[in-house]
């Protein structure tokens, strides 16, 4: 791929004092009280009261965290392995003693990318289970419950990358655990205009789904592109499911883009970049987050060598010190870091954000408590597991700093450092 160009490569804090007030958002339980089922009753008034004692690290309660997760709709082939990951760090988590002694219990479900069924479970975490802050999934979900997300103030980390979100005016409970779309697609238009040896301005085409995940970056990637002397000459809609893009390649081919963004996730882009293979399709494609991974490769086969990927989170197969907890966590279940993908890494990573967050809130685990806590995280560090995150009261974007990886010989091979626009 790519006919005019050569491709260059290139959390234990001090002692917690927890107490887990009524009105925290529901989700934990008074340090060293009664769980409720328990068969506890509470101690006679007449009794002398007891001498003090040190807490036991192991009773300090739990916080609640809701999960809403995409393990069987559009987006389940990237969104099972981001769950899992998710579900694996607060197993870890507590396997560890918790956050001193602070049960995290993560409360997931499967919304099956469906924005009403979303709504539905966000109900129940809100108003049944008490839970204290929410890790999310999608765009059009996230986008629709953004004023609930407010109005409840919870605190919300998605793995949707809108720029929509990170309005900290308009949502202020919305946290961005990684590049937005709209940098992502900035980041990527720079690097292919900086290293671009053809005549003229380079010629660009967006493919993408009709979602608000699909359009998120589209507007902001055009005006950027003109900004930097790249010519935008086509989009295209391809389905998530589709399993056919012929007729949208050969309508993109008439307007022979030197490169195209793709903006999908695993199971669309290897039909567009298998069909790209038999149309004989020269034009470099470039795909954003959720467009790149291993499943691309599983699916594409051969077709994808040469694809570019935007690479937000490090591959399992990395050689990165990050890893060496995933690593070990998994040893103790049986488990081979072999048989994990990248998304099964970046959904680690978003729940190790919100658990510092928590960490950070001390003894206000609040909504409030907790989003103060995430605006207090500075250049949080995963071991090169993910760009370092940044949070400020005024500013919830977490990083605009991606990776490049280039399909060869099958896998992915990273082409350059941590990089931004």
């Amino acid at each position: 791929m790519g006919k005019n160009k050569k491709w260059g490569s290139v959390l234990s804090s001090g002692l917690l004092s927890i107490v887990l007030l009524a009105g925290c958002g529901g989700g934990g339980q008074q340090a060293g009280a009664p769980a409720a089922g328990s068969g506890q009753t509470s101690a006679d008034s007449t009794a002398p009261a007891p001498a003090a004692t040190a807490e036991p690290a192991a009773n300090k309660g739990t916080i609640k965290i809701g999960g809403l997760f995409d393990e069987t709709g559009a987006t389940g082939d990237v969104g099972k392995p981001y769950a899992e990951g998710e579900r694996a760090y607060i197993d870890y988590l507590n396997g560890k003693g918790g956050l001193d002694g602070l049960k995290v219990e993560l409360v997931g479900a499967d919304y099956a990318y469906s924005v009403p069924e979303a709504v539905k479970i966000y109900q129940k975490f809100i108003k049944q289970d008490k839970v204290s802050a929410i890790l999310g999934w999608g765009t059009g979900d996230t986008e629709a419950m953004k004023e609930l997300i407010a109005k409840d103030k919870i605190p919300f980390i998605s793995a949707s990358y809108s720029e929509a979100l990170t309005r900290v005016d308009q949502h202020p409970f919305n946290f961005m655990a990684a590049a937005t779309y709209s940098d992502q697609a900035k980041v990527a238009i720079k690097w292919f205009k900086d290293n671009w040896q053809g005549s003229g301005n380079p010629k660009l085409a967006f493919i993408y789904n009709d979602s608000p995940f699909g359009k998120s970056p589209i507007e902001d990637a055009k005006a950027y592109a003109a900004s930097v002397g790249v010519d935008v000459v086509d989009e295209q809609i391809v389905d998530l499911k589709a399993l056919d893009a012929t007729s949208q390649l050969l309508n993109m081919q008439k307007k022979q883009p030197d490169f195209a963004i793709i903006q999908q996730t695993w199971g669309a882009t290897a039909t567009i970049i298998k069909d790209a293979k038999k149309l004989g399709i020269k034009t470099q494609f470039i795909g954003l987050n959720w467009a790149a991974g291993e499943g691309v490769i599983s699916l594409a086969g051969d077709a994808a060598e040469g694809y570019i990927g935007v690479i937000t989170h490090a591959f399992p197969y990395e050689d990165l010190q990050g890893l060496k907890e995933i690593e070990e966590y998994l040893a103790a279940k049986g488990e081979k870091l072999s048989d994990k993908n990248q998304k099964y890494i970046q959904g680690w990573v978003a729940a190790k954000i919100m658990v510092e967050g928590i960490k950070n809130a001390g003894d206000n685990l609040t909504g409030e408590g907790i989003k103060s806590g995430l605006e207090r995280i500075s250049n949080l560090e995963f071991g090169g597991l993910a760009a370092p995150v940044t949070f400020t009261p005024d500013n919830h974007r977490g990083t605009n700093q991606i990776r490049l990886g280039q399909v060869k010989n099958g896998k992915f091979e990273i082409i350059t450092d941590y990089i931004g626009y």
